[in-house]
């Protein structure tokens, strides 16, 4: 079970262990070996729409995920490239038990609130019912020298570098996923608390399918 700071009474929800005055989630350690063959996974990468909503991820699996998709693989450096190293990609997870943001530095999720904010991260329908959704968002503060043009097309890069990440790792794991652009943004923001400098770019719906 998921290991949680500042437990007082446990319940169990959708399958994850959570607690009345639980904070942040210390997911485990990632395991960083293993997996199918990157052509193998090439070829077996797909978008998939049909997610068992009753079937979650385990808390390894979570943090096997995040941790392909946005974690560090040497010092400083990301799973992923980033435009002039500005790393200026936040992951947020949305989920039945609430949502929270991936730090990758201490592998942890970071509370934001204990909503279910799924049914918010996409107008289509699945996004209410599966397992997890994935939100991108770019801090714009970071990306300097740059015109608004220039600023847009190096965040969407960089959240499509990420996101396939996701991909190859579903497609090696066993799992459905697809990337959304499909978003009530502003409504989104503003559940999320973020600031007039965060942009949310994409949403990534991951779970086992039917």
């Amino acid at each position: 079970m998921i290991l949680l700071k500042k437990t007082l009474v446990t319940f169990f929800f959708s399958g994850v262990v959570f607690s009345g005055c639980s904070q942040n989630i210390q997911l485990p350690g990632p395991e960083k070996t293993g997996g199918k063959p990157l052509m193998e996974a090439l070829n077996e990468r797909r978008s998939a729409r049909d997610f068992i909503a009753e079937k979650s991820l385990s808390e390894q699996t979570l943090s096997n995920l995040l941790w392909a998709a946005w974690g560090y693989n040497r010092e400083n450096k990301r799973t992923a490239p980033s435009s002039r190293d500005r790393q200026e990609i936040t992951v947020y997870i949305c989920m039945s038990s609430g949502t929270y943001k991936y730090d990758a530095k201490h592998n942890e999720l970071i509370l934001v609130n204990r909503k279910d904010l799924r049914n918010v991260t996409g107008v289509q329908d699945f996004v209410a019912s599966a397992p997890l959704n994935l939100v991108y968002v770019a801090d714009m503060a970071k990306v300097t020298g740059k015109n608004k043009e220039e600023s847009l097309a190096a965040v969407y890069a960089n959240t499509g570098f990420i996101a396939q990440n996701v991909y190859l790792f579903c497609a090696s794991d066993g799992l459905n996923c697809v990337i959304r652009a499909m978003i009530d943004r502003e409504m989104l923001a503003k559940e999320l608390g973020l600031s007039a400098q965060e942009m949310i770019t994409l949403s990534q719906t991951v779970g086992y399918g039917e």
